[in-house]
């Protein structure tokens, strides 16, 4: 049993995900690089890197043959399930409109572009990173819809434009557009060509560890001290209530091995980044949202290492 165990945590640590957040950490503490370079990066990563590192991911591959409906469907139900009955559990807890919007986010939105794509990559390899990124592509435009709602009901003069604000931020996502070239390319059997594709290559390595360590440099672990109870509340929700409806919900529907992998990891991940971004834009309260944020990503490192090797001791993924 100790080899096992032992076996596992090195699956795990073979391409060490939180070690590179880590990092970003310690460079941002040392100022090795600064707020700047963060702010830079970010950008760089969200509408360059990692769009280029989905299409390279997914244009010479079937996408018929990755595409599931029954993952995306079950994905779909259990996160506007748990949404609405976080939201009912916050509107009847939470008085302060600012702070209840932000919960609700905080509470179900994952960083599934970065960390989900990170950690399934190495956990399951690159035929379950293909499965997951098509994935992502129909979960954004899901997350900031129910983003969005909640955080408006904040300011009811900002509803009438829920519809137009939502197709806008869905049509302009720079991952959405990547996926939608890579499908052209993939069907029409286009080839951009060795030297366009080499130099892709080079930026798409690039993806996932600068965003890594973005994150890491990020954190500010100051503001866990001034967290209040609905940061650990909302990352309490996020981390351990919805990993634990959704993955026995899905051996209950007869999902087996990589998928449910891919299930835990999604639900499982920390909160996504752009939901500090969204408050600040909305007019919730910021600091919570960035609050939480840091409180996810930092407790994730234990809780998603713990569930994925718990899961595979007991061959469940």
């Amino acid at each position: 049993m100790l080899e096992n165990a032992k076996s596992s945590l090195h699956l795990q640590c073979r391409r060490p995900v939180f070690l590179v957040v880590a990092l970003g950490f310690v460079v941002r503490i040392s100022g090795i690089i600064d707020d700047g370079f963060v702010s830079t990066t970010s950008k760089f990563t969200f509408e360059i890197a990692l769009p280029i590192f989905v299409f390279m991911k997914l244009y010479n591959i079937d996408l018929a043959e990755k595409f599931e409906p029954g993952l995306i469907t079950f994905a779909y139900v259990v996160t506007i399930v748990m949404f609405l009955i976080i939201w009912l559990f916050a509107s009847m807890r939470i008085k302060r409109k600012e702070d209840m919007g932000v919960f609700v986010q905080g509470s179900f939105r994952s960083n599934y572009a970065i960390v989900g794509l990170a950690v399934t990559l190495n956990m399951f390899g690159e035929d379950a990173l293909a499965r997951a990124s098509l994935l992502l592509v129909f979960l954004l435009p899901l997350y900031n819809l129910l983003s969005v709602i909640v955080l408006t009901r904040m300011d009811e003069s900002k509803q009438e434009n829920i519809i137009v604000k939502t197709a806008v931020e869905v049509i302009r996502n720079p991952l959405i557009i990547a996926v939608v070239i890579s499908i052209i390319f993939s069907q029409t059997g286009l080839n951009p060509g060795k030297a366009i594709l080499t130099g892709a290559g080079y930026i798409s390595d690039l993806a996932l560890p600068v965003a890594l360590i973005g994150i890491g440099a990020s954190l500010n672990i100051k503001n866990i001290r001034k967290a209040s109870r609905l940061a650990f509340y909302s990352s309490l929700l996020k981390l351990a209530v919805l990993p634990c409806v959704a993955l026995p919900a899905a051996i209950l529907l007869g999902f087996k091995g990589e998928e449910l992998g891919i299930i835990f990891i999604l639900f499982a991940c920390p909160t996504a980044i752009v939901s500090f971004i969204m408050a600040e834009a909305m007019g919730g309260n910021s600091r919570l949202a960035g609050n939480i944020v840091v409180l996810t990503t930092i407790a994730s490192v234990i809780t998603m290492t713990l569930g994925l090797v718990s899961l595979k001791e007991l061959g469940i993924i």
